[in-house]
């Protein structure tokens, strides 16, 4: 099985030419299905049937996968199967009789403006890293970006004269977004006082930099987030993604267009946009609630 897991995981680089982190995402389904195949004494994908995948759709829920974990494992199966039954590395596909789960009625947590500000406010800006994570923060949230965008920003991509920044996301989809003035003030401090003592004498193309002069990872990044979360003394479950949904949230409460968030987010269906609607109503219900005296 293992074998046939790497024939798989190189089609998909190779002839599907799907991204880093897209793959990495099918290898984890897939490999945390081996394991558990294996520890049912299942040593053949042939073996499976929809029995076997119900089974570990019903271990993953005990064992405190999300919904959407469990969503995405079935889509993933769905594709891979249908790999095997191209490749014919099985006869059946058991995946015929599974149902995709519905998703989630999952709303995102997302910090208040002040949250946002206290957050912001937290690096120490008297000494280079905390120069580079005030700029860390304040892009996020200027931009929206993805953590994966964010780690892969490079020097030629900023526009910070005409206020916009390049960047590719999912699908390698590039877009142009909009930068304000405060995130454009902690970029230019950052490459002025703090990045060329990151460096160190050697070439790096991104922006932000570790302690090494080469790149951050996205475990860095969270890490960083956490860390000052827990100093800014915010209670909420703040994670990269949080400064998204914020951005993103509180651009829609002050009247942008649900098409503009879209496109500042880099969705390709509107339809994975509109939570954020949901978020903005909820927004409006509290502060009804709160203000009106008949609530």
């Amino acid at each position: 099985m293992d074998d046939i897991v790497k024939d798989y995981l190189h089609y998909l680089v190779i002839e599907r030419g799907l991204s880093e982190n897209t793959v990495k995402s099918y290898r984890q389904d897939i490999v945390e299905l081996v394991r558990y195949l294996k520890q049912q004494g299942i040593t053949d994908f042939k073996d499976v049937d929809p029995k076997t995948i119900l089974d570990y759709m019903k271990y993953m829920h005990d064992n405190g996968k999300a919904r959407n974990s469990v969503i995405r494992f079935v889509s993933s199966m769905k594709k891979f199967f249908k790999f095997l039954i191209r490749y014919h590395y099985v006869i059946n596909n058991p995946m015929i009789k599974v149902d995709t789960p519905k998703q989630a009625n999952y709303l995102p947590d997302v910090l208040s403006t002040q949250e946002v500000d206290d957050l912001l406010a937290t690096p120490d800006t008297t000494d280079k890293y905390g120069i580079r994570d005030r700029a860390i923060l304040e892009v996020m949230y200027a931009t929206g970006l993805r953590v994966s965008e964010l780690v892969h920003l490079k020097m030629d991509n900023l526009h910070l004269e005409m206020g916009f920044i390049q960047t590719i996301g999912k699908g390698d989809k590039e877009r142009i977004i909009p930068i304000g003035s405060e995130a454009i003030k902690w970029i230019n401090n950052y490459i002025s006082n703090s990045r060329s003592l990151l460096l160190k004498r050697r070439h790096c193309d991104y922006l932000f930099l570790n302690a090494h002069g080469g790149g951050l990872s996205r475990q860095s990044i969270w890490q960083k987030i956490k860390k000052y979360v827990a100093i800014a003394g915010i209670k909420k479950r703040v994670t990269p993604h949080t400064l998204r949904h914020s951005f993103a949230t509180h651009i829609l409460e002050n009247g942008a267009d649900l098409r503009v968030v879209q496109e500042l987010l880099g969705h390709s269906d509107i339809s994975t946009t509109q939570i954020y609607t949901h978020i903005s109503h909820e927004h409006l219900t509290k502060a009804f609630d709160k203000y009106h005296p008949h609530a």
